[in-house]
């Protein structure tokens, strides 16, 4: 009987014994920082703009530039690093060094989407919902979408019920989001602030809303979306904010390469304020990670960089932008390939959320961009 005990104690030593290595890996793994994400999309910004900065070939009067000279000193710079830092100064100055970047082909790290319509319904909903449904989403017509999208999956997680939110230019994410499905509050679109109990702050900005110029019959201009947005940040302190920017498809559709350039550096500079905003809350301080993106690209030329769609080649290039407390700094990725229906996996991990559980057709997160001891 004494052998026999001896031997359960000497085989129990030994399972203790290999199980202790863990409890100590797990005791040695950084705890979770991320509690909120922010993800912002500018619209139909081309990945040549992203990375290299402004384009000496599009300066020009084909383009839609009136003052050439003006543009040149304000965003021309010979070298293609000073180029995307004085267009992109948050961006470059700040993600770069402190987050990651993906979609640049010149480091063999090209990022596409899945959709071969490259227009926008197609690529919010490939982005929102994880995969691309080339039959089901073929217009930018507002219709329901029957996909279920990142943002619902959050706002029926356990604590983030009600802290999920929409700010966009487009009057066409209501649809794209399934406000009514969903339940995540969107507010879309030149239409005022809805509510009874709206904030001094909020009123001014319906005058504005009211009183502004509307240059296109569906999109808000990018100044006013990024106010309302703010406000509703610090009066509502939602987890999961999306805010959506258009000028920089308007422009470009616009064939007007100068206001491009400047829409594009006025968004880069709204995300700083906003970052700054963030670090400045207890709510948000070192526990937000913030996402940039885009839906699609443009063409390349000076004759269809103004344009995209099916057959417009190169408009499937996109590009991404991590910044957060779980994100090591690796920035600009190298040799990794990327889509744009990474995104959606992506918002869910960066809160220790897994949403491929509730749609295993959604891509995985885009690589490493949670260290691996940390995800969900």
């Amino acid at each position: 009987m004494r052998a026999v005990i001896c031997w359960f104690c000497l085989v129990m030593t030994v399972v203790v014994g290999l199980c202790k290595p863990s409890f100590a890996d797990d005791a040695k793994a950084p705890a979770r920082k991320g509690k909120n994400v922010i993800y912002i999309t500018w619209d139909g910004f081309r990945w040549q703009e992203m990375f290299g900065g402004a384009q000496e070939i599009l300066i020009a009067k084909d383009a839609g530039v009136a003052d050439i000279e003006g543009v040149k000193r304000r965003f021309w710079r010979e070298s293609e690093i000073e180029r995307r830092e004085v267009l992109l100064p948050f961006v470059w100055k700040t993600i770069a060094k402190q987050g990651q970047i993906f979609g640049n082909p010149a480091t063999n790290a090209a990022a596409k989407m899945e959709n071969t319509h490259k227009f926008s319904y197609p690529g919010y909903s490939e982005m929102f919902c994880g995969f691309a449904d080339d039959k089901g989403i073929d217009s930018n017509k507002k219709f329901p979408n029957p996909h279920v999208n990142v943002l619902e999956f959050l706002n029926h997680r356990p604590g983030f019920e009600k802290r999920v939110a929409a700010i966009a230019t487009w009057d066409v994410f209501p649809s794209i989001l399934n406000q009514e499905r969903s339940g995540v509050y969107v507010h879309a679109g030149p239409g005022p602030i809805p509510g009874n109990s709206l904030s001094d702050r909020e009123k001014l900005l319906n005058e504005m809303i009211a009183d502004t110029v509307m240059l296109w019959p569906d999109n808000q201009l990018d100044v006013i979306t990024m106010q309302v947005a703010r406000e509703y940040l610090l009066k509502h302190k939602p987890r999961v904010l999306f805010i959506g920017l258009g000028e920089t498809d308007e422009w470009g559709h616009g064939r007007r390469y100068d206001r491009y350039l400047h829409a594009a550096n006025r968004a880069d500079a709204f995300v700083s304020k906003l970052w700054d905003l963030l670090q400045s809350l207890p709510e948000y301080k070192d526990q937000t990670s913030l996402v940039l993106g885009c839906d699609h690209g443009r063409g390349s030329t000076i004759r269809d960089w103004t344009d995209h769609g099916a057959k417009v080649e190169g408009a499937e290039f996109v590009w991404s932008a991590v910044l957060g407390p779980d994100t090591p700094a690796l920035g600009v990725r190298s040799d990794v390939n990327a889509t744009l229906s990474q995104i959606a996996a992506t918002l869910a991990v960066l809160v220790g959320e897994d949403f491929r559980a509730t749609s295993p057709k959604s891509a995985a997160p885009l690589a490493d961009v949670v260290k691996k001891s940390e995800r969900p």
